[in-house]
Formats: structure tokens, C-alpha cells, sequence
């Protein structure tokens, strides 16, 4: 099953492609989707719309697994991250994929086995996992790999975690 992960944001959006085959999993694509903060809201969610589109397409993904937010204090940018998470979904939607949501802790207890771990052993379970060469870069991107790795070990679940 191949799976597309999703670290939702606006000037950068993470995201990661892997293969899970029963226990095996293979890293197919990663990388980040940039805006420029010089052009407009709707412009950016445009840009992020047509590129994750174009992935979609080209990849041919099953599930999207999304980060859920999580902000407490910054409500600006919660209301500008949660528009661009819309886009996210909307694209995976338009394009018949499933949708799964997962919150940071099942992430990483998920990816690492405790749900308190911190960005760093994350990154590094991620690259052990994937047998990467080194930890991807940005973080939005390593954090996209670690959301889909969390889906194919949650996918026996996957009730659960669909979005409805």
C-alpha cells in the first residue's frame, strides 16, 4: 500500500511517501512544499493545492495520513495553518483518497514507542525505519515520513482514524 503523510502548513508543507508492504517499509518520495510569505493567502493555498495535486497524481497514493494541530497559544496562525490543512485535505479528497488523522502523541508513540519522545528521536527512528542515508530535511518533511509511518503500523485500525 503506498501512503502519502502530511505535516500541514502554509509557507512549508512536509510530505512523505511510503510503501508498506506487511512489516516492510520503503521511502518513495519526500520533500517539502514551499511558499513564499510574499504572495497572497490565496495564492499560497493555490501553490499548495496544484503541487500536492501534481504528487498525488504522479504517486497514485491510497491513504493520506494528516498531523492533526495542535496550537495553544498563536491563534493566527492556527486559523492560517488550519486553511492550508483545508487545502491539504481537499486535494487528497478531489484526488478519492482516504483521509486519516492522527495526533502528535500517536505519532510518536507510533514511530518511536513513547509518546513523550522529543523531535530528535523521531527524526532518527524515521531514518532507521526508512533506511535513509541521513534524517530528511526540513523537519516538516521527517515529520510527513513519521505521520505515514504511523499510518501503515495503525492501518489494521484504520476505523478508528478516518476522518468522517
Amino acid at each position: 500500500m503506498i501512503i502519502i503523510g502530511i505535516d500541514p502548513g502554509i509557507a512549508t508543507v512536509g510530505y512523505g511517501i511510503i510503501e508498506s508492504t506487511g512489516n516492510r517499509l520503503r521511502a518513495i518520495d519526500y520533500g517539502p512544499i514551499l511558499t513564499s510569505s510574499d504572495l497572497s493567502m490565496p495564492n499560497r493555498l493555490n501553490i499548495i493545492f496544484d503541487e500536492l495535486n501534481k504528487i498525488i497524481e504522479y504517486f497514485k497514493p491510497k491513504d493520506m495520513a494528516v498531523e492533526e494541530l495542535f496550537f495553544n497559544k498563536n491563534v493566527k496562525t492556527a486559523i492560517t495553518v488550519g486553511h492550508a490543512r483545508g487545502v491539504e485535505i481537499l486535494s487528497a479528497v478531489k484526488n478519492g483518497l482516504e483521509i486519516y488523522e492522527y495526533t502528535p502523541l500517536q505519532i510518536k508513540q507510533s514511530v518511536v514507542g513513547y509518546g513523550r519522545a522529543d523531535k530528535q528521536q523521531v527524526q532518527f527512528m524515521v531514518k532507521t525505519l526508512l533506511n535513509l542515508d541521513e534524517i530528511p530535511k526540513p523537519d516538516d518533511v521527517a515529520d510527513a515520513l513519521a505521520v505515514a509511518i504511523c499510518h501503515s503500523s495503525c492501518y489494521k485500525f484504520k476505523d478508528l482514524f478516518l476522518m468522517k
